[in-house]
């Protein structure tokens, strides 16, 4: 979907498809057909953006064989779908019944994770609209928090300055600009927008950025005016943000809430927990080790890494973030100039939702899905942009 904002650039409005495991270039076709022109048809676009997740053996066969990447060029456009952004974050086994911190390897030490976004960021560019000349990229935060000493902080920060060297020399090939974005997270070397500003200013490289994530920013509780304004003026760009809210506890010290919790607290993702205290934030790895004992303090709200569907917060007596998301949306898109154009939609948990909350078939979570980007849009629209044809 796309915006014009009132500067007269246009924005990109996209869903993220790690919502749909698949691990290979046929499944990935699978889902353009059984899920991604299903919500675009929910919609009514001629035209629907999504953000693509191409698993490590998807990528593989696409960047070995060339008649493979065009037949997936086809195939978008012939089903009405356009990517400008790709989720390099999980690297392969997303859909698997347990993720948890398999998610982060590899890491920015490991070689393996510049081959990785290098070859995805060539199938952007051959993959980008014939109008459209900039891609994204989101990538996981350097990487877990342990183990990372100064050894591997600066083979992470090589790595990111070969990709930056690697990003020019695509660009004057292909006449493609993409940009790549950590994407703070918590319990990660880079858990804030804070902790970015320093590993990124030692790169300086302006196709290296951040990708905001809404759900992120708010389990860390951070203030999103205060938080893109310090990326401002650090100069670092603002590569694209994702879209999600977190899961809000006003009350942990209540029975009830700690049970509802509790029906969150399940074994696929990990559920990043964290408390805002007058020392500073706490937090435990998962939502299950906050709810045993006393491992957080229980006087101020509890937020964890859990993206709850955006246009459903769950019921009483937990709620959601969404406000974050539309006071950071306002930041990034509401002013004279948009600070990113590139906008995604990430709730990839409908399957890890309490049982009762689940999508029950294909066509739920098409409707799932449309009614987020329809609230999206409608965002949007109220910050005085104007949806495209």
């Amino acid at each position: 979907m796309r915006f014009r904002h009132p500067d007269g650039s246009v924005v990109h409005l996209a869903y993220c498809t790690n919502v749909h495991p698949a691990e290979t270039l046929d499944g990935v076709l699978a889902q353009l057909r059984d899920h991604c022109e299903p919500v675009r048809k929910r919609l009514g676009r001629d035209r629907l953006g999504i953000g693509l997740w191409l698993a490590k053996d998807a990528a593989h066969a696409l960047v070995t064989d060339p008649a493979a990447l065009r037949g997936l060029r086809t195939e978008l456009d012939r089903r009405g779908l356009e990517v400008v952004t790709l989720n390099g974050f999980p690297y392969e086994g997303f859909g698997a019944e347990e993720v948890k911190y398999r998610v982060y390897k590899p890491d920015w030490t490991d070689p393996e994770r510049l081959s990785h976004t290098t070859d995805l960021a060539r199938l952007l560019a051959a993959l980008l609209p014939d109008d459209v000349t900039e891609g994204t990229i989101s990538t996981l935060p350097l990487a877990w928090r342990t183990p990372f000493d100064a050894a591997r902080a600066e083979a992470a920060r090589a790595a990111l300055t070969a990709l930056a060297q690697r990003l020019d020399a695509l660009a004057e090939l292909t006449g493609k600009s993409i940009r790549v974005g950590l994407e703070p997270e918590p319990g990660c070397t880079v858990e804030t927008t804070g902790d970015a500003i320093a590993p990124l200013t030692a790169i300086g490289h302006d196709r290296i950025g951040v990708c905001v994530d809404t759900c992120h920013l708010a389990t860390s509780f951070e203030d999103p005016h205060t938080a893109l304004d310090a990326l401002a003026a650090a100069g670092i760009p603002i590569v694209k943000s994702q879209l999600s809210a977190a899961l809000h506890a006003e009350h942990p010290h209540l029975p009830g809430v700690r049970e509802a919790l509790a029906a969150f607290d399940e074994p696929r993702f990990l559920h990043q927990t964290r408390t805002r205290t007058a020392t500073g934030l706490l937090g435990t790895d998962d939502l299950g080790e906050s709810l045993t004992g006393d491992v957080l303090p229980e006087t101020a709200p509890w937020r964890a890494h859990f993206h709850v569907p955006l246009h459903a917060a769950p019921a009483p007596p937990l709620t959601s973030t969404l406000p974050v998301l539309k006071d950071t949306l306002a930041e990034l898109v509401g002013g004279a100039r948009p600070r990113t154009r590139h906008l995604e939609v990430e709730t990839y948990t409908w399957q890890a939702l309490p049982p009762a909350l689940r999508p029950r078939s294909r066509p739920q979570l098409a409707d799932g899905i449309a009614a987020e980007l329809t609230l999206a849009r409608d965002l949007l629209t109220d910050l005085g942009l104007k949806e495209l044809p």
